[in-house]
């Protein structure tokens, strides 16, 4: 059901993606520290959906849909516009691309895999993946804005940069069980 508490943080979170776009067009350190709020609010409601969709027993396909895309939206606008702004820059741009070209691919191969009625569990490592990502992405929102005896923006490159690798490894475990299922979907049509 759409409006079980699971499925409204979850759009919630799609829903603060223009608030989050618009904050961080404003120039001002106010306006980096009210983005960095609204994001970390939204990765807060990534953790709470899911646990109280299991807790609540109120798990659903809607649910199921929803939550990836709602991810997948919130990192996608903001790496591009982070990107976009110089708040993302240099070999930095390199990880977002991986990790945005990861998202594709996952959705990609899980649309694939649906079609077969195979599903693909999330593992812990893409589940820490996911957690390392977001906080790096909330370091780089807050950037030079943050406490000057931080260095918040090399915190948030070396964390994407970690998020990047950690990207890579589990978008090659999921291609290695899609081509599997891929392989075995071939020799079966023949």
């Amino acid at each position: 059901m759409i409006t079980s508490l699971p499925n409204l943080l979850t759009l919630s979170r799609i829903v603060a993606i223009p608030l989050l776009v618009a904050l961080l067009y404003l120039p001002g350190d106010i306006w980096r520290w009210a983005a960095c709020v609204v994001y970390a609010v939204a990765c807060i409601t990534d953790y709470l959906d899911g646990h109280l969709a299991r807790s609540l027993s109120q798990t659903s396909a809607l649910g199921r849909f929803l939550d990836p895309i709602a991810d997948k939206l919130l990192v996608a606008a903001a790496i591009v516009v982070m990107t976009a702004l110089g708040y993302i820059s240099g070999w930095t741009v390199l990880a977002g691309v991986v990790i945005l070209c990861r998202e594709i691919l996952v959705s990609g191969l899980r649309e694939f895999l649906a079609e077969l009625r195979v599903g693909v569990p999330v593992s812990m490592l893409a589940k820490w993946k996911t957690t390392v990502q977001m906080i790096a992405l909330g370091f780089l929102i807050l950037g030079d804005a943050g406490p000057a005896v931080l260095p918040v923006k090399l915190i948030g490159e070396i964390g994407f940069w970690i998020a990047a690798i950690l990207t890579l490894v589990t978008g090659y475990d999921y291609l290695v069980t899609g081509l599997k299922h891929m392989q075995s979907e071939s020799q079966g049509s023949r």
